[in-house]
């Protein structure tokens, strides 16, 4: 079967063609924020219940994102030809990213001490620890999490992992009746076609309702700028520059390190063709600071590169908690930042027993808007650090929260390239 072409979009999906006159989705972000940040200014706190606008947007792309997700997974499996062996490789390639991730946070930390800025601030911290000092880490019960225990629940709590696997469990089950069933006319058979069918249309009606959505984007991101400006303002911007600065400049060594590394080398694709694919989603992830409600302009992206649907379904939806690049190494700073600020000095062995607290941290947080500041507080306690500075660094987490969401949009971009070239590499005739 040519995988690059096994999976075909619904008639009645592919004659929904954008319109090529309207104005590009990223320009209205962009304009949102613009006026966000002049509404918040001018409002101030007043501009806070303009946050609704964000929060209700958000609400409904994740309501519809999730089952996006089950569905691309399931129509994947069941109709083309992903194997164990992809979601093998898909596995080996997200633990490389994001071990040269971490790796990248704990050096720029090393490197530029943005922890000793702060060390003033440290008395000057609000007293809430007790909003944090209940996040702990267990390994067991994260891995227990996961397991589905009903069908609905995963779906009702955005729990991505358990949905992942309820979505594995059913196309492999689908595949499977397929290649056992011998009289292709039986009901079994029947009735896993009839399936499938249902499941593909229900797929394009989901993207369907999710592109309308989508189109408030604009105003939900003005909306949450605004309340973020008018609450915060930029005063808290400049006391945490360096911390802020540290962050982002270690989230774009591993953009222009790592993933171009593997566009260049591996995938042999021009840089200047993914950038201007990836720009549209990248922006839509610095707006609503969501990698999970991106993902459908994700896969549109990757369509646009001739990605195969089932590198993409692999890579961007059933890899969404291993592609977490941007929180483990947002995570990796700021914990050494924590230490820093407190004059604990933490060895090699210590640093060490943080990575690996943050790759297991991240891989249970699905890709919505704060979840890496929560999962930060679960690495603190696992290493013993105080959590007194995070209420002074939540102040700042907007800005720092979009760049992880970007590079978390980007690490499934360029897993699914990277993917996509390991299939046709395969099928290619010797």
């Amino acid at each position: 079967m040519n995988v690059a072409g096994a999976v075909r979009l619904p008639a009645f999906v592919t004659t929904l063609e954008p319109d090529k006159r309207a104005i590009p989705t990223y320009v209205l972000v962009l304009a949102g924020m613009a006026l966000g940040m002049i509404t918040g200014t001018v409002l101030g706190k007043d501009a806070m219940s303009l946050g609704t606008l964000g929060s209700i947007t958000i609400a409904l792309i994740k309501a519809v994102a999730t089952p996006l997700l089950f569905l691309a997974i399931v129509r994947a499996i069941a109709t083309t030809q992903v194997s164990g062996g992809s979601i093998g490789r898909m596995a080996v390639i997200a633990t490389i990213n994001v071990s040269i991730a971490i790796a990248i946070g704990l050096t720029v930390s090393n490197l530029f001490q943005p922890g000793k800025h702060l060390s003033l601030l440290v008395d000057a911290a609000p007293a809430n620890e007790a909003d944090y000092a209940s996040k702990q880490l267990d390994v067991i019960k994260t891995i227990e999490s996961f397991v589905p225990t009903d069908i609905v629940s995963p779906f009702a709590k955005n729990a991505v992992l358990s949905v992942v696997m309820l979505a594995l469990f059913l196309g492999f089950a689908l595949r499977r009746i397929r290649r056992q069933t011998a009289d292709q006319d039986s009901e079994l058979a029947h009735g896993a076609r009839v399936l499938e069918r249902g499941i593909e249309a229900l797929y394009g009606v989901t993207e369907i309702i999710l592109g309308w959505v989508l189109k408030l984007i604009p105003l939900a991101v003005f909306g949450v700028v605004a309340k973020t400006v008018g609450e915060h303002g930029l005063a808290p911007l400049r006391g945490l520059a360096v911390y802020v600065g540290v962050g982002l400049l270690g989230l774009m060594l591993h953009a222009v390190l790592t993933y171009q590394a593997w566009l260049l080398f591996w995938a042999r694709l021009p840089l200047r063709r993914f950038w201007s694919a990836a720009r549209e989603p990248m922006i839509v992830a610095f707006g609503c600071n969501s990698s999970l409600a991106t993902l459908p302009v994700t896969l549109k992206a990757l369509d646009k590169l001739g990605v195969s649907r089932s590198a993409s379904a692999v890579g961007a939806c059933v890899g969404t908690n291993l592609n977490n690049d941007g929180i483990v190494l947002y995570e990796g700073m700021a914990a050494l930042l924590v230490a820093q600020a407190h004059g604990v000095d933490l060895s090699i062995s210590a640093q060490l027993m943080i990575a690996v607290v943050c790759m297991i941290a991240a891989m249970g947080v699905a890709g919505v808007p704060e979840a890496g500041f929560i999962s930060l507080a679960i690495v603190l306690n696992a290493a013993h650090l105080p959590l007194d500075l995070l209420p002074m660094l939540l102040t700042v987490d907007w800005v720092i929260a979009r760049g992880r969401s970007v590079s978390n949009v980007l690490a499934d971009m360029v897993l699914s390239i990277a993917l996509d070239r390991a299939e046709r590499t395969r099928a290619a005739p010797t």
